[in-house]
């Protein structure tokens, strides 16, 4: 074969990149759902409403246990109250009987001013039992009318007086704690100058 032949044989096709079919582009895949991930999200929502639902459960046990130790005080405060009712009557009896004794008699008779300081002795110790348990006098006299502590039994001419004002005290109150166990029966005044309020109940 001569170099003209070979020259003149077509040349074999070498592959080129633009010769070749394009390769189909990969789909990107679909998002799938985690299991993993949805389980851990809802336990995380159990865990959380489980913690919500310990505190609320808490909350109610301290108040409830707040409330059944005040009614336990209470009931240990004021476990006394009938009993010292009754007993307000003997320390009624031991100031009317001191009061019934005139001065001159205390002082002219021996036998007279002995009972007397027994007396006054007996119902200082009455008094220091009240205390010892909470039961305290209310202070009536000389003081502004109170509905909470006094009951008004009469009104009492006190030109002299703010009216309302307490002027005269026919039983002593008391209280037993911050409560009240008897009221004071008092008399206030009225026709002196005015202190604001309307005209008191004495019907009661």
């Amino acid at each position: 074969m001569t170099e003209d032949q070979t020259s003149e044989q077509p040349a074999e096709a070498s592959p080129t990149a633009g010769n070749e079919p394009a390769a189909p582009a990969a789909e990107a895949p679909a998002a799938a759902s985690d299991p993993a991930a949805e389980r851990i999200a809802a336990l995380e929502a159990e865990l959380a409403k489980l913690k919500n639902d310990l505190l609320y459960a808490h909350a109610d046990t301290e108040n409830v246990r707040r409330r059944l130790t005040q009614q336990a005080e209470d009931r240990g405060k004021f476990a006394v109250a009938n009993i010292a009712k009754d007993v307000l009557s003997v320390a009624d009896n031991l100031r009317r009987a001191l009061d019934a004794v005139p001065a001159e008699a205390r002082e002219g008779d021996a036998a007279v001013a002995s009972l007397v300081v027994g007396v006054e002795m007996t119902e200082r110790e009455l008094l220091a039992t009240f205390e010892r348990h909470g039961i305290r006098k209310v202070v009536a006299k000389g003081t502004r009318f109170d509905p909470n502590l006094h009951q008004a039994m009469m009104e009492v001419e006190e030109p002299g007086q703010i009216e309302g004002t307490v002027v005269t005290e026919l039983q002593t109150g008391y209280t037993l704690h911050d409560r009240l166990l008897r009221p004071a029966l008092v008399g206030v005044a009225k026709g002196g100058p005015k202190a604001g309020g309307g005209n008191l109940d004495t019907s009661a």
